[in-house]
């Protein structure tokens, strides 16, 4: 009788890739929803980094806006107003500001 009951079990009990199952879906949403979007943003972000050209207008990481006058290897020297320069290394360049387009005076005739 105990044979039996020892059959039984071992019938009942998952295989062991039933039983990681789980595991898998769960790493496999986090790289989906985590990893994989932090890591093309991190690339957007360098790919910037690297377009950096003079007259940019730029925002940093402490929130100043600011021009770009010139780019080193690892450092951009910023206008943040007249006479003031400051230079600051390129991983504190938050983004690019978005530029509006320029609405010419047919345009603007166009809209009143």
């Amino acid at each position: 009788m105990y044979l039996f009951f020892a059959q039984a079990q071992a019938a009942q009990r998952p295989s062991t890739l039933v039983s990681l199952m789980p595991i898998v879906l769960i790493f496999v949403i986090f790289y989906l929803l985590i990893i994989k979007p932090q890591k093309r943003k991190q690339a957007e972000h360098q790919n910037m980094i690297q377009a950096l050209k003079k007259n940019d207008e730029i925002v940093t990481i402490g929130g100043i806006h600011a021009t770009v006058l010139n780019v080193k290897d690892k450092s951009v020297v910023l206008r943040i107003a007249d006479n003031v320069k400051i230079e600051v290394q390129k991983s504190a360049v938050a983004g690019l500001k978005k530029s509006k387009p320029e609405v010419s005076g047919e345009q603007m005739g166009a809209k009143a």
